[in-house]
Formats: structure tokens, sequence, C-alpha cells
């Protein structure tokens, strides 16, 4: 019994460290001095080319993407276009609402998110958190799903997701946002 005890509570110690520790331990303001500054508005607006890779719950890669992205912004409010092509040859489309308010806070908006997305533009950073539910052919699963993006001294975006189920890590995206070249 005892030593049954002492494995679990190595256990719980291990899996709240990581909580404490890891990805989901980022906050906002951890980043508020650095930069560049990240405004949404400034950063992620024309065409945008987005390559990545979505891992798998045990790290192996399951999924490569080529996303063409367009977003424009009026004052606070802005719709962003995504345009998705996995190496399967799936196709999948998104359009975000995005709202920003004078804080930073953002609020986000998407037909296959479930409510509202929530987030904080902060220094260079940007942390967006919403649930969504996949499309069937992706197994229809509701999942959380944190973003941080980090911008770059290029004006390259680093980003970085992890989608959850039942508190699990199921997946994990990384992938860099730019500017589209020109022709």
């Amino acid at each position: 019994m005892t030593m049954t005890f002492i494995i679990l509570a190595a256990l719980a110690l291990a899996l709240g460290l990581r909580y404490v520790t890891g990805f989901r331990a980022q906050r906002p303001q951890h980043y508020g001095a650095s930069t560049p500054v990240f405004d949404v508005r400034e950063v992620l607006k024309g065409p945008m080319l987005c390559e990545g890779v979505i891992y798998g719950p045990f790290g192996r890669v399951t999924t490569r993407f080529v996303a063409q992205m367009h977003a424009e912004w009026q004052g606070n409010e802005g719709r962003m276009t995504e345009e998705f092509r996995y190496d399967s040859g799936t196709v999948q489309h998104r359009e975000w609402t995005l709202k920003l308010s004078d804080d930073g806070q953002i609020q986000a908006t998407a037909p296959d998110l479930i409510g509202i997305g929530y987030g904080q533009q902060s220094g260079a950073t940007v942390m967006l958190a919403y649930d969504i539910k996949l499309t069937e052919e992706a197994g229809g699963h509701a999942l959380k799903v944190t973003d941080w993006m980090y911008l770059m001294e290029n004006g390259a975006i680093m980003n970085r997701s992890q989608f959850r189920k039942f508190g699990f890590k199921v997946a994990e995206l990384v992938a860099t946002m730019r500017p589209m070249p020109a022709v």
C-alpha cells in the first residue's frame, strides 16, 4: 500500500511539474518586454505563406501542410482566410473573425470553433486558446487548442500549437508564417 502511494505521489508530482514548467505554463506577461512588438494588425495582414508539420501524441510527424493565408483589418477588427493543403491531398478552408481590444486582448471566431477563442498579444508574442471541432475526415473530435506565435526579427512568425483532449496532448503543430513571396 505504501509503495503504491509513493508511486502515485511521484506520478502526480511529475505531472504537476510539467504543468508548471512546460508549454502550458507560459503566460503572455512573460514576454511583455520582448521585441519586436507583435501587433496583429500589422504582422498578420495581406497574403501570407504558412508551412508546417503536425506531430501525433507520440512525437511522430502525422502530416505536413502548406497554407495560403490572407488577412485584412479595419481598425481593431480583422478577417483572416486560410487554405491548408495537406500532404494527403486534403484541402481545408477556415475563415477567422478577429477582434482586438486596446489592451491587446483578442477574441476569435471561426465556423469550426466551439464558442469564442480568447488570446492576448504581448511583446513579441501572441497566445490564442480555443476549442475546435475537427472535420469528420479527421475524426470529428472536439479539441482544446493553445497557439503561441513568436515574431522573429526578420518578420517571420514561429507558431507552436498543442491540441488536447481530456487534458492529454493528442497533437502538436509547428509552423512558420511569413508574407507571401512576390511572384
